[in-house]
């Protein structure tokens, strides 16, 4: 079998595999390079000031986010820091009924 084998073609083959991994590995470093530089276009561009209330003196509706999300990460330190978090007794009580439904059903059977 292995005197059989056309090994011209077979390391041919072979090249040819690797060859075209290699040249769609360039092309998408390729592609992820031009996508760089016209994002980076994009980021360098000063995007226009937002105020931070509306003209009705109601704070702006992210800012509201943003001060809950501070709030609840400000709470949450502050009970982690005092220790207000429940005590845990590391008793593990699993209660294991003698006979289940799939029990009852098996001895039904019998």
């Amino acid at each position: 079998m292995i005197l059989a084998t056309n090994w011209t073609t077979a390391w041919l083959m072979t090249g040819m595999g690797i060859g075209v991994v290699f040249a769609i590995l360039v092309l998408l470093v390729l592609i992820l390079q031009v996508f760089n530089v016209v994002f980076a276009d994009l980021e360098k561009k000063p995007a226009p000031a937002k105020s931070i209330s509306k003209d009705d003196g109601e704070p702006h509706p992210h800012t509201v986010e943003y001060n809950a999300d501070m709030a609840a990460v400000a709470t949450t330190l502050y009970l982690y820091m005092n220790n207000a978090h429940d005590e845990e007794s590391g008793v593990l009580t699993i209660h294991l009924d003698e006979h289940t439904a799939w029990h009852a059903q098996l001895n039904a059977g019998l």
